[in-house]
């Protein structure tokens, strides 16, 4: 998977295409079809991401999970992020999300990862809380990998 992204402010999510960079000035062709001007803290970084598998998901791993609600219960895995080590706690929380409608992000620690006949499930930690999730074998799962403004 060949997909990059810089961090703008915190608080700004857009979800597009790249058209153009210039300086600190990203400008990102929507979803939706519009153009939307980001601009940059002087200090931005771009972080790439590269493919990893359900077995990559191990106790103790700092994980972003975008979810849907099941109509049997619980949630179903749209997409699993594995951050890295030094990432853990980052945006810890699980909060609505903007991929599907009622879709959800959790950032959690990954208390427990179970195999069963019918796919995988995780347990997450956050906050004092717990959300159990099942992965789907096609899920799509991702880490962070190396990645420099060139890679843009």
């Amino acid at each position: 998977m060949a997909s990059h992204g810089a961090l703008a402010q915190e608080a700004q999510r857009v979800r597009g295409a790249i058209e153009s960079l210039n300086g600190n000035t990203l400008v990102v062709k929507t979803r939706e079809g519009t153009e939307q001007t980001v601009k940059l803290k002087p200090d931005w970084k771009v972080r790439g991401i590269r493919k990893a598998s359900v077995e990559d998901i191990k106790p103790g791993d700092f994980v972003g999970v975008a979810s849907l609600p099941k109509a049997d219960g619980g949630d179903g895995a749209l997409e699993v992020l594995i951050f890295p080590a030094a990432m853990k706690g980052t945006g810890e929380g699980s909060r609505p999300w903007d991929l599907k409608p009622n879709s959800t992000m959790t950032n959690a620690t990954v208390a427990k990862a179970v195999k069963a006949v019918d796919g995988h499930t995780i347990t997450l930690t956050y906050q004092g809380k717990e959300k159990t999730i099942s992965i789907a074998d096609d899920t799509p799962i991702v880490t962070i990998a190396p990645a420099g403004k060139k890679d843009l």
